[in-house]
């Protein structure tokens, strides 16, 4: 995406630019000093739009609520949900965290990896599929746990986790 200047002469993205109504009606929302609140739906809806949060969208992000760029850094850290590279297709999450390693994680984490011929954190060559872990999904009581792009899947096992894959036309 290319970058545009503001009238204030500030730098910004061209996805925050077409985002910036939507923004501003959101602002609205939220009482007077209350800005940095914005931080976690602005950026989602960013990424929504994006497919991730590129650098010149924290920036023009920034600029615009008038919020230490640490803030915003984060925001970006702590949420497992927000990417700052694009991903494929089908991004696949494992849950890695205790009820999920207790019940198998790994083994399906490496299961998974091995069947689409990628290691974690990577992106297949056709750019079809990304794996990656997450520190935890919140489902403890469903353990394992793996989500495709935003659909949790729960008690995974092998066997389900190639039928996952089957059904996105991934299955050898």
């Amino acid at each position: 995406m290319s970058t545009v200047l503001t009238p204030a002469g500030a730098s910004t993205s061209a996805v925050v630019t077409k985002l910036l109504p939507e923004f501003e009606r959101l602002r609205k929302r939220f009482p007077p000093g209350f800005d940095s609140s914005l931080t976690l739906p602005c950026l989602r809806r960013i990424q929504e739009e994006r497919g991730h949060i590129a650098e010149e969208d924290i920036e023009a992000l920034v600029a615009w609520l008038g919020v230490p760029r640490v803030q915003v850094d984060e925001v970006l850290s702590f949420y497992t949900q927000f990417r700052r590279e694009p991903v494929g297709r089908w991004h696949l999450q494992v849950c890695r965290n205790v009820s999920c390693s207790m019940r198998g994680a790994e083994g399906l984490l490496g299961h998974l990896c091995r069947k689409l011929g990628v290691e974690q954190g990577a992106t297949t060559s056709d750019g079809r599929f990304t794996v990656s872990t997450v520190e935890c999904l919140g489902s403890c009581g469903t353990a394992p746990v793996v989500v495709l792009n935003e659909a949790y899947h729960e008690n995974m096992s092998a066997a389900k986790v190639d039928a996952l894959l089957d059904g996105l036309g991934a299955g050898s």
